[in-house]
């Protein structure tokens, strides 16, 4: 049955030269895997622009719910992005997000808030012109809150550790080292109520940076046991110096 839905590209990989699988999360059907052909010709050639990370789309395809891998029977740009394509930091951001939404929502079914979370995301990003440094980090953190395990803000006070395993702050040192300690839990309830727009509010150095990452990324391998070491996170390491 052919049908159509709104998706957010993720991941292509190219197979010889007439065929790439492309990950997505639709906002109908959630993750689906999707088997393209990308002929010799002028309109096969330009599917490939179409796969770029993040890309919001319109899908038509073949709906064989037990199929694992759908056949995509055509595919066009929803949203055209102006800037992440052309800004090499925007860029960056774009594959290391595109990256993390894969495994973070590996398992998702049907979740039009998680959709329209991320392609909301993606227009603001889009659309800044400035003080998008920390754009990674507020976007994770709020993402945490659509998929169940969120921070627990109301039992921190100044002194108290963050129990990563647990979610929650705690007057003792946990007996495991899955921790944030006290200097550093304090960023966790101003990280939890910043938005994209006074995000900029939190200076932080690219050190600081890169280390605020590592703990939320910790975070989610914690509570997603198949979320993997990304390997684009190397390259983000060396933004916004």
């Amino acid at each position: 049955m052919l049908t159509k839905t709104t998706a957010i590209v993720l991941h292509s990989l190219k197979y010889g030269d007439k065929k790439v699988f492309v990950n997505v999360f639709s906002r109908e059907y959630g993750m689906i895997a999707f088997a393209c052909s990308t002929s010799s010709r002028t309109k096969g050639k330009n599917k490939a622009n179409y796969f770029q990370p993040l890309n919001i789309v319109e899908i038509e395809f073949d709906m064989k719910p037990k199929a694992e891998i759908h056949t995509m029977k055509d595919i066009r740009i929803v949203y055209p992005a102006k800037s992440i394509p052309f800004d090499p930091y925007k860029l960056s951001i774009s594959i290391f997000l595109a990256e993390f939404v894969r495994y973070a929502l590996m398992n998702e079914q049907k979740n039009v808030p998680i959709y329209d979370y991320v392609a909301a995301s993606i227009q603001w990003l889009d659309n800044a012109e400035k003080d998008f440094a920390n754009f990674h980090i507020i976007f994770m953190v709020k993402m945490s809150q659509f998929i169940g395990f969120f921070p627990n803000l109301d039992d921190y006070f100044p002194g108290s550790w963050f129990d990563l395993r647990d979610g929650s702050f705690t007057p003792l040192i946990p007996k495991h080292k899955e921790v944030i300690r006290p200097a550093d839990a304090t960023a966790i309830p101003t990280l939890a109520r910043l938005s994209y727009s006074t995000m900029h509010l939190l200076k932080m150095s690219r050190n600081e940076r890169n280390q605020c990452t590592e703990g939320i990324l910790t975070y989610y391998k914690l509570h997603l046991p198949d979320f993997p070491e990304l390997k684009s996170f190397a390259v983000m390491r060396e933004l916004f110096a």
